[in-house]
């Protein structure tokens, strides 16, 4: 479990640039959990996923992985990374390795896995991914699409087998057809029992992807509960700066007409039932 204990962060507090980066955050992620963490562009998410595996200390509160503070020097950089995997920004043009192999298992060699757990974890981390093993794996990870560099990405944090994996922004910068590559395998991951936290900015994905949501606005935690009863409450969204996810907008324009038309977060699932309505 993951908790965040009344964590403020302040950047620059001695200055003209002072910033209340998180101001008294308390959370709590249970493994199994898939979370989705919302916001607008200085909201706090990039703070909060630093503190979460201990890249920066809070100014005030506390952060607990599996009932130790990370920051009281208890617990080594090592371990922490075992217990939590943060997939950043971009992570692809942080690629060096010769092979898609070499790439996905410098994690687990960092982390001293046997050479039997490092190719048991390569394979298994690109199956997640939705790869062919034998196909992608001697391959240039410099070499392949864009999409499949970012599920690389992905695949070389699963490789390491953390409790929890966090992804920033996981399809930032990505055509259509990359997004739902993307957002379909970390979907089948968490419908497995992955402990997903997806931040993004993309209400969509937020709503497609998990049943919790956390809301941040100006440093603080405005919303945390079930994602349905967040988009439902529209002038909380409109007031923080977000969007309604357009199956929801196209659900509720549908509502005069149809009125037992199912809350679905599949569009597929709204057209089908327009189709038998329709044609019935």
């Amino acid at each position: 479990m993951l908790e965040i204990k009344n964590a403020s962060v302040v950047y620059d507090p001695k200055t003209i640039f002072k910033k209340e980066a998180l101001i008294n955050v308390s959370l709590k992620i249970d493994y199994g959990e898939s979370v989705s963490i919302v916001g607008k562009i200085g909201s706090g998410k990039s703070t909060l996923i630093q503190l979460f595996n201990g890249l920066i200390k809070p100014d005030e509160g506390n952060v607990i992985l599996d009932d130790i503070d990370i920051n009281k020097g208890k617990i080594s950089r090592k371990d922490i990374i075992k217990k939590i995997g943060v997939v950043f920004q971009y992570p692809e043009e942080q690629f060096f390795a010769e092979t898609v192999f070499d790439e996905v298992a410098f994690g687990p060699r960092n982390l001293s896995f046997s050479e039997t757990q490092i190719k048991e974890s390569v394979s298994g981390a690109l199956e997640a991914m939705g790869f062919n093993v034998s196909e992608i794996i001697n391959r240039s990870p410099f070499h392949i699409s864009g999409g499949e560099k970012r599920r690389i990405a992905i695949a070389s944090i699963i490789a390491m087998k953390p409790g929890i994996i966090v992804l920033d922004e996981p399809t930032a910068g990505m055509d259509y057809e990359g997004k739902m590559s993307i957002v379909n395998q970390i979907r089948n991951q968490a419908e497995k029992g992955m402990t997903t936290v997806f931040v993004t900015h993309d209400m969509e994905e937020a709503f497609y992807l998990s049943d919790r949501l956390i809301a941040l606005d100006k440093g603080y935690v405005v919303f945390d509960g079930d994602s349905k009863d967040f988009f439902m409450d529209k002038s909380l969204v409109t007031r923080i700066g977000l969007d309604i996810p357009f199956t929801i907008s196209f659900r509720d324009k549908l509502l005069d007409c149809f009125h037992d038309i199912p809350f679905s977060k599949d569009l597929d699932t709204i057209i089908e039932f327009l189709s038998i309505r329709l044609l019935s």
